[in-house]
């Protein structure tokens, strides 16, 4: 791992944003990305990118994973299109188990991929139960004491990014595209930005810098 750079710890970096997420950091000149993946065969991806990688598995214990990092990119999760089960598993107590291990470690910021509406899990029928777990995570983490940014996106697409985005406490439910969510979570690692806030994010005509200033 490098020295000179923070490590940042991205938990889903096998996953479409995932690795997205450790491509913005690669570039970055003031972070490392460190990939987090379940199986070893999941490495070599990485490996070859030059990208460090750390075996983890989120429905087990997580005390290994956080050493020698800086700050954390909770980017993993079921999407709330596996069962109920899994979903309870990974986007809750994954998380949480992750928070926990990570203010042991003394990580300087999480930085966790939440969902719009987490805050209103009734509002859809179909992603109730995933919506509740987020919402579960996303508080565990608020009460934690780490220094916090929650980003919760509408619905993700692979379209290319615009790097143009609204974002408020509240926003009317609608699509952003994974590039710039990607984006987003990388730029609000900096100690100076949307330190332990919570906002939601769709597609929009504001720069990303400028659009999560107020937070």
């Amino acid at each position: 791992m490098e020295t000179s750079k923070e490590n940042i710890l991205v938990a889903g970096a096998n996953g479409t944003t995932g690795k997205k997420i450790v491509t913005y950091l690669k570039e970055s000149q003031y972070f490392n990305p460190v990939a987090m993946v379940r199986k070893a065969e999941q490495q070599k991806q990485f490996e070859i990118q030059d990208v460090d990688t750390v075996l983890g598995d989120l429905e087990e214990d997580l005390a290994d994973v956080v050493k020698g990092i800086d700050k954390v990119i909770f980017a993993a999760g079921s999407g709330g299109h596996t069962g109920p089960e899994k979903t309870t598993a990974v986007d809750q107590e994954g998380a949480k188990s992750l928070i926990d291990a990570s203010k042991k470690a003394g990580i300087k910021k999480f930085v966790m991929l939440s969902s719009i509406n987490t805050d209103d899990p009734s509002s859809s029928d179909k992603l109730q139960h995933y919506l509740e777990a987020k919402k579960n995570a996303d508080e565990h983490l608020m009460n934690s004491g780490l220094n916090y940014t929650i980003v919760r996106p509408g619905s993700l697409t692979n379209d290319s990014g615009t790097r143009e985005i609204k974002a408020s406490k509240k926003v009317d439910y609608g699509e952003i595209t994974r590039d710039d969510v990607a984006y987003t979570l990388v730029h609000v690692l900096n100690d100076d930005v949307a330190q332990n806030a919570v906002f939601e994010m769709i597609e929009g005509d504001t720069r990303i810098e400028d659009a999560i200033k107020p937070f």
